[in-house]
């Protein structure tokens, strides 16, 4: 095949891609990891098996095209790889390491991080985030043993490296994982000053009314545009209850009100898909009234949250935001509610 970095200038000539300098600068770091897994393996009872070569650790602004680069890259490998969410892999390596301690081992890290490196030579990570300390208490060792296997790793992220589980309990124990990740990672800042993102909404409207078929087709048409390919569930594990987002991709999630507000959600399950999502969308939010007090209760906190991480909130409704709320107990306080939906529809929220 061709180089990345010519396909990359054959789509920005077709019309596909926009140009954009800072993404053309780290195609030269892509195009080295691509070719060198495409290197034939050679074999032999003398031969050591070459050294993989380092990964990428790509960090930045939201809507600085991270995730289509990625998936740009990860389309044209010609090796075994897998591109999934961070936070998914997680609980998939904490639901194998469950299933591997049942078997009686000692390390259940050790079996689980060589049944991944046997399916991959690559793995490209979306939102390299750690939140949970028991992410961050097991992170070290998986990485260590998947860098030992010569599995090669790509991630995105907000953060750069030194700021991964700021703050958080223990953090000493965290910081190896940090010089690994510097170690066997080059550290790339994707610096472009254009919010892809934010340009796809500018101008379109982001709050549906009323409810119906035709708000349903134009909340599709935004998920399609922003999520930009197939989504899957997400499952956030907060103080060892699991909440499911039932659609999510590079950084959108998308959920019904019932979803979020009539199910025994808090505080800190809101922070945490607010610290997830850069953009939320929600369907179907309904009238509220003393006949929903408690999911009117829950869907200010929500509101709350989201305004505070100034996520991108997209959503449909019975009514506009003044009219949501006309009658019961807590309509006084929902008037800042109302008056925050108001301002998260203005022109570079969220930036």
């Amino acid at each position: 095949m061709t180089d990345l970095i010519t396909e990359y200038q054959t789509l920005v000539a077709a019309g596909t891609l926009q140009a954009d300098p800072a993404q053309e600068a780290v195609l030269p770091e892509f195009e080295r990891i691509r070719a060198a897994l495409a290197e034939p393996v050679k074999r032999g009872f003398f031969r050591k098996a070459p050294e993989p070569p380092m990964g990428l650790y790509l960090w930045g602004g939201v809507g600085r095209g991270k995730s289509m680069l990625m998936d740009f890259f990860v389309s044209h490998l010609e090796v075994p790889a897998r591109r999934v969410h961070f936070h998914a892999f997680m609980q998939e390596i904490h639901a194998a390491m469950h299933i591997a301690r049942q078997t009686g081992v000692d390390d259940a890290i050790a079996p689980v991080a060589a049944d991944v490196a046997a399916s991959v030579r690559l793995l490209a990570f979306d939102e390299m985030q750690i939140t949970d300390i028991t992410d961050a208490m097991i992170v070290g060792r998986l990485f260590e043993a998947l860098f030992a296997a010569g599995v090669v790793v790509v991630t995105t992220s907000n953060r750069v490296p030194d700021d991964l589980y700021k703050d958080g309990l223990n953090r000493q124990l965290f910081v190896p994982f940090i010089e690994l990740l510097k170690e066997k990672m080059v550290v790339w800042e994707l610096a472009s000053p254009t919010d892809y993102r934010q340009d796809r909404l500018a101008g379109s409207p982001t709050f549906f009314t009323p409810l119906g078929a035709t708000a349903r087709q134009q909340m599709d048409a935004i998920w399609s545009d922003l999520a930009g390919g197939s989504d899957a569930p997400l499952d956030l594990v907060i103080k060892g209850r699991t909440v499911t987002l039932p659609r999510f991709r590079n950084g959108v999630g998308r959920a019904s009100f019932f979803d979020l507000c009539a199910k025994a959600l808090g505080p800190a399950d809101y922070l945490a898909i607010a610290d997830t999502c850069k953009v939320l969308m929600i369907d179907d939010i309904p009238c509220l009234s003393r006949s929903n007090f408690n999911e009117a209760k829950r869907f200010v906190t929500l509101i709350d949250a989201l305004y505070e991480a100034q996520v991108r909130l997209i959503c449909s409704a019975a009514a506009s935001p003044e009219m949501l709320y006309l009658e019961g107990e807590g309509t006084f306080e929902f008037e800042r509610t109302a008056s925050r939906l108001r301002e998260m529809q203005s022109a570079g929220w969220g930036a």
